[in-house]
């Protein structure tokens, strides 16, 4: 059996805490700002972590 690979772009993506919870980024904060208010820009900057229901798929595509 060949190694498996992991995913680009959940590598990209997504990290691993040190409790094993997945760390991810806010979309909607890379064009269009003008509209959007100051405080909900700074909340989409700070990062967050990965709902429960779908930490088992995204540890499948980074092979953890």
């Amino acid at each position: 059996m060949p190694k498996m690979k992991t995913k680009s772009s959940a590598k990209k993506r997504f990290s691993i805490t040190g409790s094993g919870k997945i760390k991810r980024k806010h979309a909607f904060k890379s064009h269009i700002l003008t509209k959007k208010a100051t405080t909900r820009k700074r909340n989409l900057t700070k990062s967050g972590l990965v709902h429960e229901a779908d930490t088992p798929n995204i540890k499948i595509q980074l092979c953890k």
